[in-house]
């Protein structure tokens, strides 16, 4: 199986050749494996790569192409998908079930992606089955390219922390009690790198700088990030540069990523480095160690406290998150040259989430349509033509009047290179995370009770933080304005992943008459083929 994957990927290459230009190619070869693990002091079966827990790193620079060669070995289908990647034109590569068909147990499947464009702090995770909450999930970092200017001077390391809830019982009994129509229960722990209290050491050099990467891998719950004695100065927000504020902690929702620098300026000794639940009647805690090289003393007291349930801190820290306008992205144009506050928006989506019963069953929905997965992925059925597999407009574009919900395959359309404003409505009393796949939005707004015409006076129109995953505080609304400029079939989902998995997301088909290359890619040569799309066969680039 490795040599014919081998023979295949060169061809691969030689066929998007042409699409994909002379920017370098990065290899990897991952093995997906179940595996025992410990994270917190009990045994359980977790889900490595290559016998890793958690996966690998990516590193890769702006437009590079990347080249994953994914072995399942596990007993269920598998699919990896990549946290505020665009995967530009290219939904097929998305790897959720929309877009992907699993890879079948014993079978391999080749990703071929591009980060178009894009510089920051992403990650990858399982997409199915609550794979989740056993592992499989791993840090991907962009880097400018070497004459792109960056705003800050070059830092003197750079760490990952992959944060996140934990649950002492295995994935497939979380499943099964989803299924079930019940809820899981609330998180046991929380992870920092896969490991429990001190699991993790960072070492640094006294006055020297540090890059932290902070990103939220759990399934439930917000986390709140600090350095026991020092400040962070926020740097960079999922791809997006900011506004270098100061912050001594750091609310990090579901699905988010942030990078902060710490300047290693207090007396030689060892720190702790905490992360905690937020919004918890519980608070779960977690800590690593900061060490300094020099230090000859330990850890003293107990682990500084952090904001627990009070939400209103929270908002007007994120009200701080701006857009660096002078500092250049992935280009070197300044991030302030586009100017998205002048843009009127063609429509406003508004999008409520809800939590009904339907036949019985815990479900979760957005304006009323609980999503289930096709038998065939979205994008290949709409590729081609396949009658039967889903309805666009099957999910409104705003709620709809009275408390029914129902199940479909939800398809919200929309026409390329629209420029729209989604209204993100939380009725609920539990913070909302959203992940819109294949873009990054302007936060243009948000503030507690109903969205109305007359909230827009509040929006920032000038240097709203531009990311793909944001928070809706309870009882709140948010909103975002985004240009729709990627064709193909992206998931707009929720990051809390039982309620992602019993219905809260939907696909948004992005459409062209098209069929230029320059809008759209055609299906992979490798692609799998499942469902009513068994049998058919992809056109080569």
């Amino acid at each position: 199986m490795r040599d014919s994957c081998k023979v295949s990927i060169v061809l691969l290459l030689v066929l998007i050749n042409g699409v994909f230009g002379d920017n370098p190619y990065r290899f990897f070869t991952w093995k997906i494996t179940y595996g025992d693990i410990y994270p917190l002091g009990v045994k359980q079966q977790g889900i490595l790569i290559n016998g890793q827990f958690p996966g690998p790193h990516i590193d890769a620079v702006t437009n590079d192409n990347i080249i994953i060669s994914v072995f399942n070995y596990l007993r269920e289908p598998f699919l990896i998908s990549w946290n505020g990647v665009q995967q530009r034109k290219n939904s097929y590569q998305d790897g959720v079930i929309g877009t992907t068909c699993p890879i079948p147990p014993g079978k391999n499947f080749t990703y071929i992606i591009q980060v178009k464009d894009q510089i920051g702090s992403f990650y990858y995770f399982p997409s199915l089955a609550f794979h989740k909450a056993a592992g499989a999930f791993g840090a991907i970092r962009v880097w400018s390219r070497p004459r792109i200017p960056v705003p800050f001077p070059s830092p003197d390391g750079d760490f990952w922390l992959l944060a996140g809830d934990w649950y002492k019982t295995n994935h497939y009994v979380l499943r099964r009690l989803l299924e079930a129509g019940r809820n899981v229960p609330f998180p046991d722990g929380v992870l920092i790198n896969g490991r429990g209290w001190g699991g993790n050491t960072f070492t640094v050099q006294p006055g020297k700088t540090y890059r932290f990467r902070i990103s939220n891998v759990g399934t439930a719950t917000t986390l709140n990030f600090r350095i026991q004695g020092h400040t962070m100065k926020l740097v960079e927000v999922e791809g997006s540069h900011t506004i270098q504020n100061v912050y001594t902690s750091l609310d990090v929702h579901l699905g988010q990523s942030y990078s902060v620098l710490v300047t290693a300026n207090q007396a030689p000794q060892d720190y702790y480095i905490v992360v905690s639940s937020r919004f918890t009647r519980k608070v779960l805690t977690t800590t690593s160690i900061l060490h300094y090289s020099n230090s000859r003393r330990g850890v003293s007291g107990p682990a500084p406290a952090g904001p627990t349930l009070n939400i209103a801190s929270s908002v007007f820290q994120a009200r701080t998150i701006k857009r660096n306008l002078t500092a250049s992205g992935p280009r070197p144009n300044p991030q302030g040259s586009y100017h998205y506050g002048l843009i009127k928006p063609a429509r406003t989506i508004i999008l409520a989430n809800s939590a009904p019963w339907i036949n019985g069953k815990q479900r979760y929905a957005v304006n009323g349509a609980s999503f289930v997965a096709p038998d065939t992925p979205l994008k290949l059925a709409d590729y081609f033509k396949i009658p039967g597999v889903f309805n666009p407009g099957s999910i409104p574009t705003s709620p709809p009047g009275g408390n029914g919900a129902y199940l479909t395959s939800s398809v919200m359309t929309a026409n390329f290179r629209e420029f729209i404003e989604i209204v993100f409505q939380n009725w609920e009393n539990s913070v909302q995370s959203w992940h819109v796949s294949g873009y990054s939005f302007f936060v243009v707004g948000m503030d507690g009770g109903q969205w109305t015409q007359g909230s827009r006076s509040k929006y920032n129109l000038r240097d709203a933080v531009s990311r793909s995953t944001v928070q809706v505080y309870p009882r709140a609304w948010t909103a975002i304005y985004i240009a729709l400029d990627n064709v193909g079939m992206w998931n707009i989902r929720s990051e809390n992943w039982a309620r992602q998995y019993l219905g809260q997301q939907f696909y948004l088909r992005v459409y062209t008459s098209s069929t230029s290359y320059r809008d759209e890619y055609p299906p992979p040569k490798n692609a799998l083929m499942c469902g009513r799309a068994r049998g058919r066969h992809t056109r080569p680039f």
